[in-house]
């Protein structure tokens, strides 16, 4: 570190600086980040990796301001401004707006507005207090992010993924003294084995816009609530090729660490959540390298941040959990191997809700895909997953339109390697006939789950749901029951009454 940032980090970190109040110093391996009670003061540290370069003021001052660009997308409250640091009357001072001249800066920093530490998402997951409804939440606010932004076609695709392994080799060759080289060098030649077959898939889904300037750096640690709603911020400012990539692979960040900090099951549905508004299907193919790429990022990433700090305890758990990254990493690219499982049964019987406790348990990380009948009627129908459609979308010919797309997507997931979960009603004999030949044909084991309510709790739970994909009435059930078929020869009949809890056990044993 220069003597110029030595001094400005004492600035930054003195009461007097901030009219006495107390300051808390954080810091990362590219920034120093002094808070106050009310604001955030963020200085890049003047470094130099393969991927961010913050070595001269010029480029600390530019990625300063690209930054509050940037981060305004996703977190305009929190994100104020720029300051510079300039030297008055022989003191360092603040100068923002037009006056701050950069000629005269002895360094810049972005100003922010402080957030209570309790709502990052990585202190409400230490705390056990991030929840799946939050988690879902979430989810859909980087799907609509992603959604928004255009594609880039000049970044990504196969040339982009092989800069990030090329990287990562050699970052994790900067930090072999806490990194594993023997584990490191074997999980680089396995992403390599895994990029040279997707190759070709990683530059079609470029020509269909699907490399945009997304967030780059989607970790627990980079979300908070701002007015109770789930915000990103710290997007990447100092590199556009790290940022401006696939947007599965910027998702790729978020199931990684939902994964390794929290469970499958937040990571199953963030997945899950994510694919009801973006509908992914070939481009999951990608998903366990990107998976693992993201995984070594963070590794290497702590192992710098590590060399940073002065408290050795700090230090100790930053290398802890830079190792437990890489080793993390090695297991990703070996996903378990596919299967397709159905849940049929009667509107009411508890489907969705078996559907959503059985994706986290089978097919590697972050478990399987959700096929809804419901969601994909709504998505077809250009509308809203909770938006209520009227009975004409309700026709045979509408449904047998579901059932064709439910199919074709199901068969395009599993060749992508991926285990699935199709939830629908399946009362007619053709509609289960041709799921299970989706399975034969792509040579995965099937198993069909014919849940069986009685009458009075599948009314109940209807008349209980809010905020659901289904439209099914009591009179729609009436309808269904008349018309159910026994069940086909083969599949497992599982009791739905009683607690969800109890009917997902059930399943989980029929299943065994």
């Amino acid at each position: 570190m220069s003597d110029a940032q030595r001094e400005v980090i004492a600035f930054l970190t003195d009461p007097a600086s901030h009219g006495g109040v107390a300051v808390e110093r954080i810091d990362t391996h590219g920034a120093v980040v002094a808070l106050t009670p009310t604001q955030a003061f963020k200085l890049k540290r003047a470094v130099a990796f393969s991927y961010m370069d913050f070595s001269t003021t010029a480029l600390r001052r530019a990625a300063c301001f690209a930054e509050l660009r940037l981060n305004r997308r996703t977190a305009p409250q929190l994100y104020q401004g720029v300051c510079a640091i300039v030297r008055q009357g022989g003191r360092l001072a603040f100068v923002e707006g037009d006056d701050a001249r950069a000629q005269d800066a002895i360094d810049w920093v972005v100003v922010m507005r402080r957030f209570e530490d309790a709502t990052q998402f990585d202190r409400l997951a230490a705390a056990g207090r991030l929840d799946l409804a939050l988690v879902r939440r979430l989810a859909a606010v980087v799907a609509r992010f992603h959604r928004g932004e255009p594609a880039v076609p000049g970044f990504g695709g196969a040339a982009g993924i092989e800069m990030v392994i090329d990287e990562n080799r050699h970052e994790m060759a900067r930090q072999s003294v806490i990194l594993d080289p023997a584990l490191a060098a074997g999980i680089d030649r396995d992403c390599r084995v895994a990029f040279a077959r997707l190759a070709s898939l990683l530059d079609l889904r470029r020509s269909e816009g699907m490399v945009r300037r997304c967030h780059g750096d989607l970790h627990l640690g980079n979300i908070c609530l701002v007015d109770g709603e789930p915000t990103l911020f710290d997007a990447i400012e100092f590199n556009d090729e790290i940022a401006t990539v696939d947007t599965l692979f910027d998702l790729a960040f978020l199931l990684m660490d939902l994964e390794s900090r929290v469970s499958r099951a937040h990571a199953n549905v963030a997945l899950n959540a994510y694919l009801e508004l973006i509908p992914e299907t070939t481009g999951l193919a990608a998903l366990p390298l990107f998976l693992a790429l993201r995984a070594m990022i963070r590794a290497h990433t702590r192992a710098a941040a590590a060399q940073a700090q002065s408290d050795a305890a700090r230090r100790a758990a930053m290398i802890a959990d830079a190792q437990r990254h890489l080793a993390l990493a090695a297991t990703l690219l070996s996903p378990a191997k596919a299967r397709l499982v159905v849940v049929a049964g009667v509107s009411g019987s508890g489907k969705s809700t078996v559907a959503r406790g059985l994706a986290p348990e089978f097919g590697g990380a972050p478990g399987a895909v959700i096929l809804r009948s419901d969601v994909v009627r709504k998505e077809l129908a250009g509308v809203a997953p909770t938006a209520a459609l009227p009975a004409m979308q309700y026709t045979p010919a509408h449904s047998a339109q579901i059932y064709a797309t439910l199919y074709a997507r199901a068969a395009a997931i599993l060749a992508a390697g991926l285990t699935v979960v199709v939830d629908a009603v399946f009362l007619r004999g053709d509609e289960c006939a041709a799921i299970a030949a989706v399975a034969a044909s792509a040579g995965v084991r099937f198993d069909g789950i014919w849940l069986e309510p009685d009458r009075d709790t599948a009314a109940r739970r209807i008349a209980a749901r809010r905020d659901d994909a289904s439209d099914a009435t009591p009179a729609v059930l009436a309808m269904q029951l008349a018309a159910a078929a026994s069940p086909p020869r083969g599949w497992h009949v599982v009791d739905a009454r009683g607690e969800p809890s109890q009917v997902l056990s059930r399943t989980m044993m029929a299943m065994s």
